[in-house]
């Protein structure tokens, strides 16, 4: 079960899982590690935006949108969350537990490599 912490919803497995197998257009996860982490291996069709880089795309970013942040641990994108409300946006969440959480498929090489946010709305 999802708890919040620092002002941030955290979604456990199960509970990610329902939401993403949902039709929700307004649901965007995004995962922030770096892209060698996310080449060995990360959740299928989840697009990659590094930590270090989607802070200068913050103003491309849609607020009406809901966002869901993952890492490895779960740390970098609870900082990411805790970022997009400091500036502005409601609906945004952290996967708890991140990638050492998952036990989904995994897929690998550079799927999904975000360079600029209208990717994320095509």
């Amino acid at each position: 079960m999802g708890y919040e912490q620092e002002g941030v919803w955290q979604y456990e497995f199960d509970e990610f899982i329902e939401l993403t197998e949902r039709d929700d257009q307004n649901l965007v996860v995004i995962d922030v590690r770096e892209i060698e982490e996310y080449v060995e291996g990360h959740i299928p069709g989840v697009p990659l935006i590094p930590m270090g880089e989607i802070v200068y795309m913050i103003d491309k970013f849609k607020r009406d949108q809901h966002y869901i942040f993952i890492c490895r641990s779960g740390r970098r994108s609870h900082e990411v969350a805790k970022f997009f409300k400091a500036n502005g946006f409601e609906h945004v969440s952290n996967y708890a537990g991140g990638m050492l959480a998952w036990r989904g498929a995994l897929a690998s090489g550079e799927e999904k490599v975000v360079k600029d946010v209208s990717e994320l709305y095509n």
